[in-house]
C-alpha cells in the first residue's frame, strides 16, 4: 500500500499522470490506510477535489478515529460539536 501511494505520488510530481489528490486518498483508503481515509475526510470537509459535504467529512473523520487515528477524533469531535 505505501508503494503504491509512494509510486502515485512520484508521478504527480513528474507530470505523467493527472489524478486529482481526492482519488489518490480514495485509493489509499480503499487499500485500508488510516491517512487516507482521514485525507478523505479532510478533503469533503474542505470541498478539495469534491465538493464540499460537511456530512460525508464527519463520517470519513469517524472512521479515521475509529482507527485510532487522533486527527480524525478531533475533527470529527469538532463537526458533531457543529451540528453535522
Amino acid at each position: 500500500m505505501k508503494k503504491t501511494l509512494f509510486l502515485l505520488t512520484l508521478l504527480l510530481s513528474f507530470g505523467f499522470c493527472e489524478t486529482s489528490d481526492f482519488e489518490i486518498f480514495k485509493k489509499a483508503y480503499d487499500d485500508g490506510d488510516v491517512k487516507g481515509c482521514f485525507n478523505l475526510g479532510f478533503s469533503y470537509c474542505n470541498g478539495k477535489g469534491v465538493k464540499q459535504d460537511f456530512k460525508k467529512a464527519k463520517e470519513y473523520f469517524g472512521k479515521a478515529c475509529g482507527l485510532r487515528f487522533q486527527k480524525g477524533c478531533v475533527d470529527y469531535k469538532t463537526l458533531n460539536e457543529q451540528g453535522y
